[in-house]
This record gives C-alpha cells, sequence and structure tokens, in this order.
C-alpha cells in the first residue's frame, strides 16, 4: 500500500490549519454541555467528552475558556453532558451560536428537565448526565474538566450524533452493523470456508 505522508516540522511549531485538518480525522460523539440555573443558563456543543472512570463514575470534557459557558461553569461548579441522539442535529447546531442565539435563548425548540445539580438536562438525548466539576486544569485556551458523575439519565435509542471530517453524521448501531457485515475484512475463519 502506498501512502503519502505529509511530513511536518515540529521545531518551527505547528500550524493552527495543520492541526485543525489533523485532527478532522478523529470522529467525535456530539454532546450539549449545559450549564447555569434558572434563567441563566448557557451551553455549547462539544466532542470533547470522554469517560475517565468507571468507580466513581467521572468524565473529562474540554471547554473553551472564552465560551460563555466557561463563566458559569467557574461560579457553579456544575454542568450537563449530553450525549445527541442522530435526530438531534437542530440541538446541535443551535448550541453552536449560529444564528447569533445566546444564552437561554439556545434552549427553545427542545425539551428539558433540571438535574439534581440545577443544570438543564435534555429529555429524549442518549444519556443526560449532571456532573459536579471535581477538577479543572486551565491551559491555553481551554480547560480540562474533571466530572464526578451525580445521575444520568438513558434512553432507549441506539442512533448517535457524531462530528467527522466537518460534518455531521448518523450513526446506527442496528444500520451500520448489517452495512459493516457486507464489507468486513474476512476473518481467518472466514478464508478457510471458501
Amino acid at each position: 500500500m502506498n501512502t503519502a505522508v505529509r511530513n511536518i516540522k515540529l521545531d518551527q511549531g505547528v500550524a493552527t490549519d495543520d492541526f485543525r485538518g489533523a485532527m478532522r480525522h478523529l470522529a467525535g460523539g456530539v454532546s450539549v454541555i449545559t450549564v447555569g440555573r434558572g434563567k441563566d443558563i448557557t451551553g455549547m456543543t462539544v466532542t470533547s467528552v470522554s469517560s475517565l472512570a468507571v468507580d466513581p463514575p467521572s468524565l473529562v470534557v474540554s471547554i473553551n475558556r472564552a465560551s460563555s459557558s466557561w463563566p458559569l461553569l467557574k461560579r457553579h461548579g456544575f454542568f450537563g453532558v449530553n450525549i445527541l441522539t442522530a435526530d438531534q442535529l437542530d440541538v446541535a447546531e443551535r448550541f453552536t451560536g449560529k444564528g447569533g442565539l445566546k444564552g437561554a435563548e439556545r434552549f427553545v425548540g427542545a425539551e428539558w428537565t433540571t438535574g439534581a445539580s440545577g443544570v438543564p438536562l435534555l429529555v429524549g438525548a442518549l444519556a443526560a448526565i449532571d456532573c459536579e466539576a471535581e477538577d479543572i486544569i486551565e491551559r491555553h485556551s481551554h480547560a480540562v474538566v474533571i466530572g464526578r458523575v451525580l445521575d444520568l439519565r438513558l434512553s432507549s435509542r441506539t442512533a448517535a450524533l457524531a462530528y467527522w471530517q466537518g460534518q455531521y453524521l448518523a450513526v446506527d448501531q442496528n444500520e451500520d452493523a448489517l452495512k459493516l457485515a457486507e464489507v468486513s475484512v474476512p476473518t481467518p475463519r472466514d478464508r478457510h470456508r471458501a
């Protein structure tokens, strides 16, 4: 197999566009991070959520410190992670701030409930997770937030919203498993059957 590799010299630093292009190869689940209480709420769309540990249940998310969510997260110390279903693209788009939507305006058009910590949680999300910020590490333009899970609500739905190569994609466990089976690389056992 021939592969073209573009060498990037590290001693001169990595260009922002090169790094952004490299990260577009990394597919990520789409979540909406929600913060605040009452009418003083906002949120943002992210692909930077990852599990940290199951004992105690905890996760990691990266938050841009220039975002409107950052001051509310710092003030209250709680946040929601709403893992979106494939048909919640409109929610993802609203929380990117497209169309100039800010704060509580981003929540219009979807059904929300309040978590034990007071943060809004999306009804019908694949998972809606109520977290307490256990540790915050500020680096460069972002903060890495370690969240201890206080409560969670799961959906029976299976189709997730993902982001890859600058586009939203639906990932459906049932449909995609069938598609993958059709194009899968044969296993050694399959080769012996032929």
